[in-house]
């Protein structure tokens, strides 16, 4: 198998850290995003929709999507378990990883794609007031997980799972988009500083 990967986008860091935490090593064939590589023929054979990460099996199976990615060397190595175990700690470990996605990393995503002079040519149109929205979106977010972990280690609970993965890669991208945390956000803050302190986080 081999994994296309697009270096620092946010989506090609979950999988990478999440192979990190399960020790599981992929071929991996670099994706340049800056020479819209992703735009080639041979890429969009692959995924249509022009997207990292994409892995390809050894029997031309293609999987897409970073979190179905996962799902699949979830099923290979299931220790540890990065799901969440059991009905209730599974189900808390999809909440809050879709929460981390669609009200989090959406809202950071669209103010960086949106405000970015530099996404000017891959956003068209860029919408400045949407990227507006977004700034006030993603606080909001921020806010919401920082009461979570006021009461938890990690994002879904005492475990560390996919959800703090995304969560993770959500905060880290918030520089890129110039947006910051707020200080006043002591539990979100002592847990990015634990996150990031993991081996897997420079993956």
């Amino acid at each position: 198998m081999k994994l296309y990967d697009g270096g620092r986008v946010p989506n090609a860091r979950r999988v990478r850290i999440f192979l990190a935490e399960k020790g599981i090593s992929v071929p991996m064939i670099p994706v340049d995003l800056g020479k819209k590589e992703h735009k080639s023929d041979d890429f969009t054979a692959r995924n249509p929709l022009q997207r990292v990460p994409v892995l390809e099996l050894d029997d031309g199976t293609v999987i897409t999507e970073s979190v179905a990615i996962c799902r699949y060397f979830e099923e290979l190595h299931p220790q540890p378990p990065l799901f969440g175990t059991g009905a209730v700690g599974k189900a808390l470990v999809e909440m809050w990883n879709r929460r981390a996605e669609f009200e989090l990393y959406l809202a950071v995503q669209a103010a960086f794609r949106h405000l970015h002079p530099g996404m000017a040519g891959y956003e068209v149109p860029q919408v400045s007031e949407w990227g507006e929205v977004n700034k006030g979106r993603a606080v909001e977010a921020m806010r919401l997980f920082d009461r979570q972990l006021a009461s938890n280690r990690f994002v879904a609970g005492a475990e560390f799972s996919i959800a703090d993965i995304t969560a993770f890669v959500s905060v880290d991208f918030l520089k890129a988009a110039r947006l910051s945390m707020p200080d006043d956000m002591p539990n979100l803050a002592r847990w990015r500083d634990e996150v990031a302190a993991r081996p897997s986080a420079t993956a």
